[in-house]
């Protein structure tokens, strides 16, 4: 799975994702002068072992140039921030079914299943507004409602490989 991100300081965006991403998912930083006005329709959820190493995660983010978010999110186990351009991403709470570094990657969909089909790979799990499915090797790839209208730009972007 390829994530490429949009950004103005693609180096410095490079060198604070370093510090998270892993080897999971390959991570691409590509230059561009268009602003960030409204939230990613892809994010990454990051993974943790215990509320101590969530907790680590978040500050060594934090630490690094991240800030708190509110997407709207309400009172959840997960913390939501934003990296140094402005990219959401969550560190979720310990959760057995993501051992990895990355989680997964977050898709906005109005329609979770049919998404979640059209990659190609098996729905391992869907529910009331949601639908994921786990390429393997990697996070898993999930889908979520959004009555959200449809973004001016994508300055997130994901690439999967096709299922063999």
């Amino acid at each position: 799975m390829e994530i490429t991100f949009e950004s103005a300081d693609p180096p410095a965006l490079a060198a604070f994702w370093s510090e998270f991403a892993g080897d999971e998912i390959e991570l691409t930083f590509v230059w561009s002068d268009v602003p960030k006005i409204e939230k990613n329709r892809i994010h990454i959820d990051l993974a943790s072992s215990s509320p101590e190493h969530q907790a680590d995660v978040v500050a060594r983010a934090l630490k690094l140039g991240a800030e708190h978010a509110d997407v709207g999110q309400a009172d959840v186990p997960w913390v939501v921030l934003r990296d140094p351009q402005g990219n959401e991403f969550c560190v979720l709470e310990p959760r057995p079914e993501y051992p990895g570094v990355i989680a997964a990657v977050v898709v906005d969909s109005r329609d979770p299943l049919e998404s979640a089909r059209a990659t190609g790979h098996p729905v391992v799990r869907s529910g009331d507004g949601f639908a994921s499915v786990r390429p393997e090797p990697g996070p898993w790839l999930e889908f979520v409602r959004t009555d959200d209208a449809e973004p001016i730009t994508n300055r997130v972007r994901v690439r999967w490989a096709d299922p063999v």
